[in-house]
């Protein structure tokens, strides 16, 4: 079978790099993204044990810089690749980028020891990083859909389980004495959700027989109503399995992914998806 031709334009080439994850290339580049995000989170709780820090200070400041500086590029490749840099500037993930690059290069510029406690909070911005794992993971769209799809059900049981400790609030404040700590409606709802939620502090608890007696049914009540959401969304993300089969590949134009496999345009904004990844998943799909 004679291979399609393929671009020799270097931004579409870079594009399905940084953008695409369905191309060996784009794969790596995900792969080491997650490498750095993750040690750089892991230098960040290093560095906040003192005694670690006092130890391997110049270490983790060298590396920290190395990661900053791959950060940077990644931020202004994707900027340059892009055909609308300002949808990748002002989405989502261009501001955490932005968050989770610049307090490195602040510390250069507020130098004083008056400005230390302020670097300090400037420098916890890093974490921000961790935000960006999510665009790596190829089921969280079908999390998110899941969760969308679920919505009304999740809010129809959250308002009954608010109903469930009102009642339950309104029992234990009758049965239990105010010396037993149950001195109101609202705090006896405080005892009935840590107990719902099997949480329990133990600072509040029932002393009669009665109070105890209903603890323990409210306790075994929890264990069920922990398990209803879990397999409300479940449910939702089986169904979501079985509707779209989808890839990684995201529009040039404003960047939406969760395109179907062999998809022409964006199911957004209605542009021309790129041709060259779209030639190849269809060329991957006709091998299988």
């Amino acid at each position: 079978m004679k291979q399609p031709p393929h671009k020799s334009d270097w931004k579409t080439k870079l594009y399905q790099i940084i953008y695409e994850a369905d191309t060996p290339a784009g794969k790596w580049f995900d792969i080491v993204l997650i490498i750095a995000i993750l040690s750089s989170i892991l230098f960040v709780m290093l560095e906040s044990v003192e005694s670690f820090n006092a130890r391997y200070h110049n270490f983790l400041n060298i590396s920290e810089w190395v990661i900053t500086i791959l950060f940077t590029l990644e931020y202004f490749t994707r900027i340059i690749v892009i055909k609308k840099p300002t949808k990748y500037i002002f989405s989502f993930y261009g501001i955490i980028d932005l968050l989770a690059t610049i307090p490195k290069y602040l510390s250069l510029i507020f130098i004083g020891t008056h400005f230390l406690v302020a670097l300090r909070a400037l420098r916890l911005l890093r974490v921000f990083r961790i935000l960006k794992l999510t665009r790596y993971l190829g089921a969280s769209f079908n999390l998110m859909t899941a969760l969308k799809a679920s919505k009304i059900k999740i809010a129809v049981f959250l308002f009954s389980v608010f109903i469930i400790t009102i009642i339950l609030g309104t029992i234990m404040y009758l049965v239990e004495d105010p010396e037993n700590g149950f001195t109101s409606i609202p705090h006896s709802m405080y005892w009935a959700i840590v107990t719902l939620t099997t949480v329990g502090y133990g600072d509040l608890a029932p002393h009669t027989p009665f109070g105890q007696f209903i603890a323990s049914i409210v306790m075994i009540l929890g264990y069920g109503i922990i398990a209803v959401p879990t397999g409300i969304v479940t449910s939702a993300i089986t169904v979501q399995d079985l509707k779209t089969h989808t890839h990684t590949q995201t529009c040039p134009h404003c960047l939406a992914d969760n395109h179907m496999t062999n998809a022409e345009f964006c199911h957004k904004c209605g542009q021309k998806l790129n041709d060259e990844t779209s030639i190849t998943n269809f060329d991957i799909q006709r091998n299988d």
